[in-house]
């Protein structure tokens, strides 16, 4: 398994973390939001996903991940 954190903005309430949380979920991957440091910490298996794919889901939710 990889862990990875993602500085992400945009996200301003408990709907954007469940977005993100959910996007990334739907991938295979397990994430957990924080909004008081606008991050996103991602456990994923990186034989079966890519970093990449994980940023556009974030992205495709209307967050942008700056890192």
């Amino acid at each position: 398994m990889t862990n990875v954190v993602l500085n992400v903005e945009g996200m301003s309430c408990g709907h954007c973390v469940s977005s993100v949380e959910t996007a990334v979920g739907n991938l295979g991957a397990s994430a957990k939001a924080d909004l008081a440091s606008k991050t996103v910490t991602v456990d994923f298996d990186d034989s079966k996903l890519s970093l990449d794919a994980i940023k556009e889901a974030i992205e495709d939710q209307g967050f942008d991940v700056v890192q």
